[in-house]
């Protein structure tokens, strides 16, 4: 079971494989994430409140 990096939210397997960098086995920003985003490559701070 994988979870996200930065929030601890689980995340599949599959989602992982398409946006984890290929030498990590999790990724660092989940969509679950309000507080960071990703930004191509990177992982950036979220400019605005993406909560509800």
């Amino acid at each position: 079971m994988s979870e996200c990096e930065n929030c601890g939210s689980f995340v599949t397997e599959a989602y992982v494989r398409v946006f984890a960098p290929p030498t990590m086995e999790t990724v660092r920003v989940c969509p679950n994430c309000e507080d960071k985003l990703r930004d191509g490559a990177d992982v950036r701070k979220a400019r605005s409140s993406r909560g509800n």
